[in-house]
């Protein structure tokens, strides 16, 4: 997938949704590594389009390394490519893998700046009026391949003890601990976005994909704002894993999130 995903994508409407649809499955797995995809003749008339427009949308899966055409032989799913990039985030070991992804994915500095954030930055981070931050937005890559788009608001006071070149190389995290700051607490949400035109051409995905949507806010221990990051994930790059157990008692058992231990129920017993 060294080629830029942008750039693989197919001339026309119609070849686009036909590439889509087949790089969700792959990418999902309904389409698995080795899998021979149908013919032309009959991608055609599931997607109710031309055996030309499948070619095409074939071609441009070909050039982002989804697939493998051989002639006389078929068509292969080449699904390792696109899983050996994808980067998996558990919760209960976020910080850790923070780290390591630094060291195995390299960030490109898109914009970088001192000035007042958007109001629900502002209130989010309970600074005062008129006080500005340092923004900086940057895209995170493997193996070539953007994965991510990250904005993120620092106070300056804070923000002054580092440079644009160790956004780069270090996780933000760890130069705020490096700056002296004490983080006793996050908050993080995650939810769903569409991609607008300056984000598509970062993340090289179709303007309107569908993206993962995580805005978190970290406080220090006297409950200080000290970074906003929005970030923005292609989702079959991407995704956050979270394991579950089992709780409750009769009518009131359920699942609940298991942060911080072992999958295992209010009882001791594993949860498969």
């Amino acid at each position: 997938m060294e080629a830029a995903t942008a750039k693989s994508l197919p001339e026309g409407a119609k070849a686009r949704r036909v590439y889509l649809s087949l790089r969700d499955q792959i990418s999902d797995g309904r389409l698995c590594d080795g899998e021979m995809l149908p013919g032309e003749q009959k991608l055609a008339e599931a997607y109710s389009v031309s055996r030309v427009t499948v070619r095409r949308a074939l071609d441009g899966l070909s050039a982002a390394g989804l697939i493998e055409k051989r002639v006389g032989r078929g068509t292969t799913v080449r699904s390792e490519s696109l899983a050996g990039k994808r980067a998996g985030m558990n919760f209960n070991t976020l910080m850790p893998q923070l780290v390591e992804m630094v060291q195995s994915t390299t960030a490109r500095l898109l914009s970088f700046s001192y000035s007042q954030p958007p109001d629900f930055v502002a209130q989010a981070m309970g600074l005062g009026p008129g006080e500005n931050v340092q923004i900086a937005t940057r895209v995170r890559l493997a193996g070539n391949v953007p994965f991510s788009h990250l904005t993120t608001y620092v106070p300056t006071h804070i923000a002054r003890n580092y440079s644009e070149n160790d956004l780069a190389t270090t996780p933000l995290f760890k130069l705020l601990e490096l700056s002296g700051v004490q983080i006793d607490a996050a908050h993080q949400s995650v939810s769903a976005s569409l991609a607008g035109p300056e984000v598509a051409e970062a993340l090289e995905v179709t303007e309107g994909s569908a993206l993962l949507s995580l805005k978190r806010i970290m406080r220090d221990v006297d409950g200080n704002g000290v970074e906003f990051l929005s970030g923005l994930y292609r989702p079959d790059m991407f995704s956050l894993e979270m394991p579950l157990v089992r709780t409750g008692t009769g009518g009131e058992r359920h699942w609940k999130p298991a942060i911080g231990q072992t999958a295992q129920d209010d009882s001791g017993q594993s949860q498969a």
